[in-house]
């Protein structure tokens, strides 16, 4: 763990995985979401999805690659860069599209990784084989990125999700049986979690063994079911000292080996009707960093509920009964 932060970031996890600083390269494909299919799709996820920073997904992905890397090598020096298929369920593309694409990504150049974005209830043997046969061939890492965004199944069902926690819990194992590295989204303050919850999230995360973590505040976008609730007054976000409460407690339950990518949202003003309290990320950052350090929180305070944890207490009584030395 980084000694400057009480947390483990994904930018140390990188440079110890790599060697060095590692670059991430949006993609936009022309994808969507089995949950829009039938309806609304998630209470709080807008049509445009969450690729803010990709290109439009008519630029070929060949380009889109190489125009974005272009730019950050310029500007950052970087030698090594990841893939990134970010927006909407990747995995939902027919089968041959998803793999023509897959291995026109993987031509790029400079690159050591394939990172997918996709949904629980979206990922198959079919698909994970493709991308098991270009790590084979090419020697690139793959990570699959799934949104939970809560563990508390009675939430994911009032936000739409169209899945529960038993698909997650079968794509996270389905995805570490190939070998590939898992990164989980979370949002910590759904209208109707707690912090309970948010501390059950960290520890289901923890007991599954996901590599990575991407942590969002919620933001409200505009035209979504969720932020028409919240102008009729029928859904509260909570405030922003709760939020900064729930994102400590979220780490110090958090194994100290997972690495989190980001701990807040990060949207186009323009975009949202409500996000972050209309303060900016990184005073957020600055904020839950000070309150850390007053209540002395870290990753992985009480990360000690796994592997059969109340028997350390039962040993010790035991050793105690037969007088052992």
């Amino acid at each position: 763990m980084d000694q400057k932060l009480p947390y483990y970031p994904y930018s140390e996890y990188l440079k110890e995985k790599y060697g060095e600083k590692v670059y991430k390269l949006p993609v936009n494909l022309p994808a969507t979401c089995p949950n829009r299919l039938k309806g609304s799709g998630c209470a709080f996820c807008s049509e445009l999805g969450t690729g803010f920073e990709a290109m439009d997904y008519h630029v070929p992905v060949k380009k889109q690659l190489e125009t974005t890397r272009q730019r950050i090598e310029a500007k950052y020096h970087a030698r090594k860069f990841i893939a990134y298929f970010q927006n909407y369920t990747n995995t939902f593309l027919p089968l041959e599209r998803f793999r023509s694409y897959m291995e026109e990504a993987a031509e790029g150049k400079d690159l050591v990784e394939i990172a997918v974005s996709t949904r629980p209830d979206c990922v198959s043997t079919e698909y994970l084989e493709v991308l098991a046969d270009i790590r084979r061939r090419l020697g690139l890492n793959i990570t699959i990125e799934l949104g939970l965004q809560t563990g508390n199944y009675h939430t994911l069902v009032r936000m739409n999700r169209g899945h529960t926690l038993a698909e997650f819990i079968d794509a996270v194992s389905a995805v570490h049986s190939y070998g590939f590295e898992l990164c989980a989204h979370v949002i910590l303050n759904l209208p109707g979690d707690n912090l309970l919850d948010v501390i059950e999230t960290a520890k289901l995360l923890s007991a599954l063994r996901a590599e990575t973590v991407k942590v969002h505040s919620l933001y409200l976008a505009k035209g979504t079911p969720l932020s028409e609730a919240y102008e009729k007054g029928e859904v509260t976000v909570c405030s922003k000292a709760e939020y900064l409460e729930r994102a400590a407690e979220f780490l110090n339950y958090l194994d100290p080996k997972i690495a989190v990518e980001r701990l807040f949202s990060r949207v186009p003003e323009k975009d949202a009707l409500f996000c972050n309290w209309g303060t900016s990320w990184w005073k957020l950052r600055n904020e839950l960093l000070e309150r850390m350090a007053a209540t002395g929180s870290y990753q992985g305070k009480n990360f000690r509920y796994l592997n059969g944890a109340a028997l350390s207490g039962v040993k010790e009584v035991r050793r105690l009964d037969v007088g052992w030395k």
